[in-house]
């Protein structure tokens, strides 16, 4: 049967990797296993999500609309307008404002959407973080772009250095996908160098895709976003679009609630292109979004419960494999030196399930992989169960 060639060249999914590496071992420890390998939100959702969802249970028969309704994607623009201080006016809820069902599938779908035959005359080039959400290089590779790997190191503050990307590079990318907070490194893109992405996507027609899907969970200072670079800049949103989910901010990701908002042109676009492969999100499930885009104390506490993670494990393991407090996200970055033998050991000898750092990067254009020597570990399990995590880790490692 003929497939589509290009599933060919996508690289295994880091957790179907995963299994393979270690299903086959048994532990040799009778410790409860610990999974800190998977990012998914323990913190119970606010009752007010219950509570919403009770409330329009008389609307599971109906067809929502595909962009959203009027009251979701006004409480968006609202949200948007008081996080990120835009002017008032700035964003239109009808021309401004998508609703995905969740960002996964709707940073796929955009790149079928921004990325041409051709780019300068060539095959078009997707510009991705590496490490990298494996989506991003799904999404470039089944849009026949070449996925360009940007690789974010601690020696460029774990962010693409965007003053080292070759012009003829920059002729022919249609999109960039960028992330912040990066996952997995936590790092955060500043202002000024949001707005100089900006400006590279302006003077070089391309697409700047920012996911700021855990820009809610922070450690001190607020993220900046891509909307506001732009508003401070003056020119609109002009080939930029940003990506948000209730999936970390609202420990809601069963609820598959997200959005994307910018350009009015592209949203336009790709509400077209989304009435053919876009989902519907159900109307329970967008009067439940309304409520917990309009509410932030359950999001205060949730900020909160993880700084304690964070000063946990900062109080066990500071001064040990390369240990950095991450300003964004929920996810540690340690350095191991070889994070699939690492991982090995810590399932073998601990119960605790890590993800080997290589898993979300690749070796690019000759270069190692930079994730090679790393571990990512999500730290979203309760107190002690992280104060346990830790002990093992130590005495493992």
């Amino acid at each position: 049967m003929p497939l589509n060639p290009q599933l060919d060249t996508l690289s295994d999914y880091p957790f179907e990797a995963l299994r393979t590496l270690l299903n086959p071992i048994t532990p040799r420890v009778n410790d409860t296993p610990i999974l800190m390998s998977v990012g998914e939100p323990q913190h119970q959702p606010p009752v007010l999500l219950t509570e919403t969802l009770a409330k329009h249970a008389s609307e599971w028969n109906r067809y929502p609309p595909m962009a959203g309704t009027p009251e979701l994607r006004q409480a968006i623009v609202d949200w948007l307008t008081r996080r990120y201080n835009l002017p008032a006016g700035a964003l239109n809820a009808d021309a401004n404002i998508m609703t995905l069902a969740g960002t996964k599938e709707g940073l796929y779908l955009f790149s079928s959407l921004v990325v041409p035959r051709e780019k300068a005359g060539q095959r078009p080039v997707v510009l991705v973080p590496n490490p990298y959400y494996l989506v991003y290089n799904g999404a470039a590779t089944m849009a026949g772009a070449d996925a360009v790997f940007l690789d974010a190191t601690r020696d460029n503050d774990f962010m693409p250095d965007l003053a080292a990307i070759p012009r003829e590079t920059l002729e022919r990318t249609a999109l960039f996908y960028l992330c912040s907070p990066a996952n997995p490194q936590g790092a955060i893109a500043t202002l000024d160098y949001l707005k100089q992405a900006i400006r590279l996507a302006r003077e070089y027609d391309f697409v700047l895709a920012v996911d700021e899907c855990y820009a809610e969970i922070y450690d001190k200072a607020p993220p900046a976003g891509a909307l506001q670079a732009c508003a401070e800049i003056g020119e609109g949103f002009d080939r930029v679009v940003v990506f948000h989910s209730l999936s970390k901010r609202s420990s809601a990701a069963g609820l598959r609630s997200g959005f994307v908002a910018g350009d009015r042109k592209l949203i336009g676009h790709y509400s077209h292109l989304r009435s053919y492969g876009g989902c519907q999100v159900p109307l329970p499930i967008q009067a439940a979004a309304t409520a917990l885009w309009c509410d932030e104390v359950h999001v205060e506490e949730n900020r909160a419960r993880y700084r304690r993670k964070f000063d946990i494990a900062e109080s066990t393991i500071a001064g040990r494999y390369g240990f950095y407090r991450p300003d964004g996200g929920f996810f540690l970055w340690l350095d191991v030196g070889n994070g699939e033998e690492a991982a090995v050991r810590l399932w073998r000898d601990a119960a605790i399930r890590v993800l080997p750092g290589g898993y979300t990067a690749r070796a690019a254009e000759g270069r190692p992989n930079p994730g090679s020597k790393y571990i990512r570990l999500a730290i979203v399990h309760d107190e002690a169960t992280l104060e346990e995590a830790f002990a093992r880790i130590r005495r493992v490692l």
